[in-house]
């Protein structure tokens, strides 16, 4: 089992009412840092963008319209639930993005393998502890000595 999950999306770019186009975008979760998740949006004739936010607003975000900030998501049609809509804000502008619900969920149920919703904690405490015990250890040692 690996240390992180990835995948590749393709989301439709919405640059307006009459213009978007399809841009490749990358999901990476991580399990050394278990609360987020990392989306890299390759835009045409651009350098890759990455955005990092909480899993749990993606996950909320694929059922109801979820975030506030920098970052908001909702379904396109909360009885189908089949495309989502993606707003990310930068200043005064923002760009938005809609998706196919399914592989988001695909992929979200992959990051609940490697970190299941509710374990990060642990996760995160299981390093710390790691770290005292480590620590405690060594300590240990040079009092020995």
């Amino acid at each position: 089992m690996g240390e992180s999950v990835q995948a590749e999306v393709m989301m439709s770019f919405l640059v307006s009412e009459e213009l978007s186009f399809r841009i490749p975008v990358e999901l990476r979760y991580e399990i050394n840092d278990p609360y987020a998740v990392r989306l890299t949006f390759h835009l045409p004739g651009d350098a890759p963008v990455t955005w990092t936010f909480g899993r749990e607003l993606l996950i909320d975000g694929v059922g109801r319209p979820c975030g506030d900030g920098d970052v908001r998501i909702e379904p396109t049609d909360p009885d189908l639930l089949d495309e989502a809509l993606i707003r990310l804000q930068v200043g005064g502008e923002q760009a938005l993005f809609r998706v196919g619900i399914p592989p988001l969920l695909a992929f979200l149920d992959r990051t609940d393998k490697l970190v299941p919703l509710g374990q990060e904690r642990a996760l995160a405490d299981f390093d710390t502890h790691l770290d005292e015990a480590l620590d405690r250890i060594l300590a240990e040692e040079q009092n020995a000595g």
